[in-house]
């Protein structure tokens, strides 16, 4: 039986989502919830409230992260398993702790921050560690667009557009070069200010430029770089390098649907993407899988 997806949200990440669960076998969309009603997408419902859509399995919170844990919530309450892109790295344990007794009191599934990183990236970290326990491991993001970066921005006062980007500097130490379009009558150099000093940037070296028109520098590309240089029991030198580029929305949704097909197949709670295992992201049956990739 096809797994029942709502999509929450239709910025970036939501339409990929839309078209991620449309192409995944072993799902059926049964509808886009939004603040403001709207048309149809297609064929697919769109309504303001997700008990419109009657039978939901899972929704896909696809909101910027500080609604996130509203919405989830919300969601959790009516029995609805979530999965959700939540990018506030510091926040994760906190998040998952006030969600975890909330999925289980209605015996529910919350997976939260099931993005690229955090999500993809922090399993694949994991599994650095591992291999190789003592060392370091760097993780340099970019250069391109950061969805959460930008959709801080455009939440400050008297920035009517922005985009964000991000330049890696080497052993985990980032540049952010953020890009405004001012509101009329605001100060440039408050919005600046409110800027550097957001939780998104204010560990960064962030330098802020008014323009004309964001819309000429928008590109979703991105990508990480992770490197860890350790030590095998012991045995030192043991070096891994994992490298993607990658358009940010489609693949933060493509996860995130994959994280909604696990989130069917665990106990009630909160989990991180480390915390599942990898074979239950994958459609069809377990033991055909392990014939296939051990």
């Amino acid at each position: 039986m096809a797994i029942k997806a709502a999509v929450v949200g239709y910025g970036n990440i939501g339409r990929f989502a839309v078209e991620a669960v449309a192409a995944a076998a072993d799902m059926e969309l049964v509808g886009i919830v939004r603040r403001k009603g709207s048309n149809n997408v297609g064929d697919i419902p769109v309504v303001t409230s997700i008990e419109e859509l009657g039978e939901v399995d899972v929704a896909l919170v696809c909101v910027p992260s500080r609604l996130v844990p509203t919405q989830v919530r919300k969601l959790l309450a009516l029995g609805i398993n979530t999965v959700d892109s939540f990018d506030i790295h510091g926040e994760i344990r906190r998040l998952r702790s006030e969600l975890g007794p909330i999925a289980r009191r209605h015996d529910a599934v919350a997976v939260i921050a099931a993005g690229w990183d955090p999500g993809a990236d922090s399993v694949i970290r994991s599994i650095l560690q591992f291999m190789a326990p003592g060392g370091i491991t760097y993780t340099n993001f970019g250069p391109g667009m950061s969805m959460g970066h930008t959709v801080a921005v455009k939440a400050i006062a008297g920035v009517k557009d922005a985009v964000s980007l991000t330049i890696p500097l080497g052993t985990g130490v980032h540049r952010r070069m953020v890009y405004v379009e001012l509101e009329d009558g605001a100060d440039f150099d408050e919005v600046k200010g409110a800027i550097q000093q957001d939780p998104y940037f204010i560990h960064d070296e962030t330098h802020v430029f008014p323009v004309d028109d964001v819309r000429q520098l928008v590109d979703m590309g991105h990508g990480v770089v992770i490197e860890r240089k350790g030590v095998a029991g012991k045995t030192h030198n043991q070096l891994f390098r994992w490298e993607m580029r990658i358009t940010n929305p489609a693949l933060t949704a493509q996860i995130m649907v994959a994280a909604a097909r696990a989130a069917m197949r665990q106990e009630s709670g909160c989990y991180t993407l480390i915390e599942l295992p990898p074979v239950d992201f994958l459609p069809g049956e377990r033991e055909e899988w392990i014939e296939a990739l051990v």
